[in-house]
């Protein structure tokens, strides 16, 4: 009967007003599941509570319920929100909240708190002043234990042409993200007149702003959506106070040299903007803070960013599983719908362990831990899904096997429990900033160069650089240029060749696009992507190739790339007259 309280299972339905006025008057521990009368109460919990309820044996003070926040005034707050959220109520006081179905989390609440309950009903504590949250502030402070999620403020930036043209590009993009910030998406591209207009409106007076507006739509840009949360740490440069006990040990070959991400930080309030001012790189990028603009923006440079949130994190499988069970591990995350953007195989030095499993360093078995992932190679992948961070932890479940097993019993961690490690196999970031400072980390971005030749049709050069960035590379610099007395600038190479006059005569034919491209991996990715070097032979074979899609001969075969890191670097100084470490590994 509607708005009767009744038993369905373990937890009682608050529906009314009035229900829910009586349920404040428990005595001891309630926990609020708080539903859409659309979607209904979070049933992947059930099992967690039936469990708790069975093991803690206390009817007298835990209480499960669930209240519909379309009937209730005061969980207004959660209308038309389908993520699951939790309430815990002690003696009728709402004292913490947690948003999704994190069961570790949840469950480590129930637990604490139902234990202060038995103690003081025991007489062995007095009763803690609880802070109670305000349900109608969306960033109310939990009790200490509890986790919110934190709404995100976002930015537009524009890295101006003349960062790209001189190869800051990635320097400000690795800034951004090593001080805490998440680049959310991001596009290179040829700005047009109406965006850069609307972009700089506040510029429009200036004297020499048409002049601006001619150099920024007729040169590359890069826009990027990044975001931060309302309460963040950012790592700030020159904190990083720990120096290592032992010597760095030297990397494997195929595992470049990267720095020790920083352990440690400061609390840094601040936007996009002061960030890059402090850093002084801000007069190479131009940032938009207002809300109501930045959601403009978003919806002229990004039309599809609301619709589709995909994120990508980074995940490691240790050594002993990925010895073990690598094609079982791979084919779950396919099956749960993780696009794999990124993979290698890394061997990590002791000191690399040690950050990495830092929050064990406490326990007795943590040296254990550091021989076993130093002792051979870990599978590292970069995963790209929907809601992605918060799947895959839902996924593998808690750091510790003794943890999964009473709180998750069917999460990847118990499934690929080893007995050499009491902990979860599997690694995942802990947040989207540590996701997006582990990518860079695991796969530091490598440069080359790529050439799209004059015989492709403008319909045929879009669909190519589409291909491009589907692929996953970041496009750089682009120039379109004649290349008649500068073939020898990109084919230096065969210039004392006999067919060098015939390579000449096809490039001149008319301008070609010169592209510096990035990811790791870069060189040779897009020699992969382009195909075999005669057209005829990549239709046989590697028909999705570039070549064999729009390949007409051996001369005339759509692409060109540099072939190996010192070779990227010549030509893009000789073209773009950037200087270009060589990649320190070519893979």
């Amino acid at each position: 009967m509607a708005g009767k309280k009744r038993e369905i299972q373990l937890q009682a339905v608050i529906n009314t007003q009035s229900l829910w006025e009586e349920m404040l008057q428990n005595k001891g521990v309630t926990v609020i599941d708080v539903y859409q009368a659309w979607c209904g109460p979070c049933k992947a919990m059930q099992t967690l509570f039936r469990k708790l309820r069975n093991e803690l044996n206390e009817e007298e003070i835990l209480h499960f319920v669930v209240a519909e926040a379309d009937s209730i005034l005061a969980l207004q707050p959660f209308r038309d929100n389908c993520e699951p959220v939790f309430l815990f109520s002690v003696n009728g006081k709402i004292i913490s909240k947690i948003e999704g179905a994190n069961a570790p989390l949840v469950n480590h609440t129930i637990i604490n708190l139902v234990n202060e309950e038995r103690k003081i009903v025991a007489g062995e504590m007095d009763r803690p002043q609880y802070h109670e949250i305000t349900l109608g502030d969306p960033n109310a402070d939990a009790r200490k234990g509890s986790k919110e999620s934190i709404d995100r403020i976002y930015s537009i930036a524009i890295i101006k042409p003349e960062a790209m043209n001189t190869g800051k590009t990635i320097e400000i993009k690795e800034n951004i993200a090593n001080a805490g910030f998440v680049i959310e998406a991001e596009d290179n591209r040829l700005l047009t007149e109406n965006q850069v207009r609307n972009f700089y409106r506040q510029k429009s007076e200036q004297p020499d702003f048409e002049e601006f507006v001619s150099l920024m739509t007729n040169r590359l840009s890069c826009v990027l959506v990044v975001s931060r949360s309302n309460e963040q740490e950012f790592a700030l440069e020159g904190e990083n106070i720990t120096e290592p006990e032992t010597e760095p040990q030297e990397p494997p070959e195929d595992q470049p040299e990267m720095d020790t991400p920083p352990v440690v930080k400061k609390k840094w309030d601040s936007t996009l903007e002061e960030y890059l001012d402090k850093e002084n790189i801000h007069q190479f990028c131009d940032v938009e803070e207002d809300e109501e603009n930045v959601h403009k923006f978003i919806d002229m440079f990004f039309p599809d960013f609301k619709n589709i949130k995909v994120e990508k994190i980074l995940i490691l499988l240790r050594p002993d599983l990925f010895q073990a069970k690598k094609e079982d591990v791979l084919s779950i995350i396919l099956n749960e719908g993780f696009l794999i953007l990124m993979q290698r195989q890394v061997v990590l030095s002791e000191e690399e362990a040690r950050i990495l499993c830092k929050e064990y360093e406490n326990e007795d078995y943590f040296e254990n831990v550091i021989e076993n992932m130093t002792s051979g190679p870990s599978l590292a992948l970069v995963l790209a899904r929907e809601n992605g961070l918060q799947h895959w932890k839902e996924l593998i479940g808690p750091s510790t096997i003794e943890e999964a097993k009473q709180s998750l019993p069917n999460s990847l961690c118990v499934q690929f429990a080893m007995e050499s490690l009491p902990i979860n196999q599997l690694y995942g970031s802990d947040s989207l900033e540590l996701a997006e400072r582990d990518i860079q980390y695991f796969f530091p971005p490598q440069k080359t160069l790529a050439l799209i030749k004059p015989h492709v049709t403008p319909e045929q050069r879009e669909v190519i650089l589409h291909r491009i960035k589907e692929a996953g590379f970041e496009i750089t610099q682009m120039k379109e240029i004649l290349l008649k007395g500068n073939v020898d600038k990109i084919y230096y190479k065969i210039a004392n060749k006999f067919f060098y006059n015939d390579v000449v005569e096809a490039l001149s034919e008319g301008p070609s696009l010169v592209m510096v491209l990035s990811k790791w991996n870069a060189i040779t990715d897009w020699r992969r992507l382009m195909g075999p070097t005669d057209p005829n032979e990549a239709r046989l074979l590697s028909p999705d190739s570039i070549r064999a899609q729009f390949g007409i001969s051996l001369l005339r075969n759509a692409v060109h790339g540099s072939t190996n890191a010192a070779e990227t670097a010549q030509t893009i100084q000789n073209i773009f007259e950037e200087v270009v470490p060589e990649n320190p590994a070519e893979h």
